[in-house]
Order: structure tokens, then C-alpha cells, then sequence
């Protein structure tokens, strides 16, 4: 729960934060749920929900394909599905990718665990999401433009000047 927690947050903040989900989350989702595509593939379980933990771990890769077939030239509704496939490649391969990945490194946590233990999870690491989304969208709040400089990142429009240094 807490891996998974520190994983989902810094996207759901990003995007709070500047509007966007970086192409780096995005890749990084695609490098977790393409090891966790092969590991589903390989595993001894019947074919039928393989099929959809499959295709659930290849929206990251469905993303990328079409960020080369669809070139900056292509209307308006090609472009759109694009970014609306990236969206579903992060909301639902975020949660999906670290549930697969939490199954194979603790395989039996799916059997010990009780259902509401897993809601309990699942509910925790969406709040902490979620509180992070919020989090991004009043940054302004509790950071300053230096905080995002000085961490390497572009400081947003609406983010609050530093202090000025008495000398």
C-alpha cells in the first residue's frame, strides 16, 4: 500500500500542478506494465482473465504506437484520441500495473488478504492520489517558485515568488 501510495502521487500532483501528465510517468507506467504484461502471459492462470489484465497492461504501449503513427500534421480528433488514451494509460495503468506488480513480488497476498483489505488499499492509494491532485492545484499555498526551480522543475504560472534575501 505505501509503494504503491508513493508511485501514484507525484502524476496525480503533476497534473494538479501544471494540467499535465509528463511523458516520463507515462513512461515509466509503460515500463512496469509491459514487465507485468509478460508476467501475466506467462502465468498459470485460465486464458479468459488473462485476456483482460492483458489488454489493461497494454494501454501504455497502445499510447506509444499511436504517438508514432499520429503525426503532428493529423486532424484534431486523431491528436485528441492520443492524449485520451495517455489519460487511460495513467488512470487505469497506474492502479492496474501496481496491482499486478504488488501480486507478483507478494503472490500471496491475493489469497491471505481479506476483500475488505483490499478495498482498505485500493482506497487508500486513490485518496492519497486524489489529496495529491488537490495538493498540485494549490501549490501556490505551500511552495514557491524556487521550491520547483531549485527540484529541477519548471515553475507553473501560478506559483508564489520566493521571499526576497535580506542582505
Amino acid at each position: 500500500m505505501v509503494g504503491m501510495a508513493v508511485i501514484a502521487w507525484w502524476p496525480a500532483f503533476t497534473l494538479g500542478v501544471y494540467g499535465e501528465i509528463f511523458f516520463n510517468d507515462i513512461l515509466t507506467v509503460w515500463a512496469a506494465s509491459t514487465a507485468a504484461f509478460v508476467f501475466v502471459l506467462v502465468e498459470r492462470k485460465p486464458v479468459g482473465g488473462k485476456l483482460v489484465r492483458a489488454f489493461l497492461l497494454l494501454l501504455p504501449s497502445v499510447w506509444l504506437v499511436l504517438s508514432f503513427v499520429v503525426s503532428d500534421e493529423e486532424t484534431d480528433l486523431l491528436i485528441a484520441i492520443v492524449d485520451v488514451v495517455a489519460i487511460l494509460a495513467v488512470l487505469i495503468g497506474i492502479p492496474f500495473t501496481l496491482w499486478v506488480l504488488v501480486r507478483v513480488a507478494f503472490p500471496d497476498f491475493a489469497h491471505e488478504s481479506s476483500r475488505g483489505t483490499k478495498w482498505l488499499i485500493a482506497g487508500v492509494v486513490l485518496g492519497v492520489a486524489i489529496i495529491a491532485f488537490v495538493l498540485g492545484l494549490n501549490q501556490e499555498h505551500f511552495l514557491t517558485c524556487w521550491d520547483f526551480q531549485l527540484s529541477g522543475n519548471y515553475p507553473p504560472a501560478s506559483c508564489t515568488p520566493a521571499p526576497a534575501t535580506e542582505g
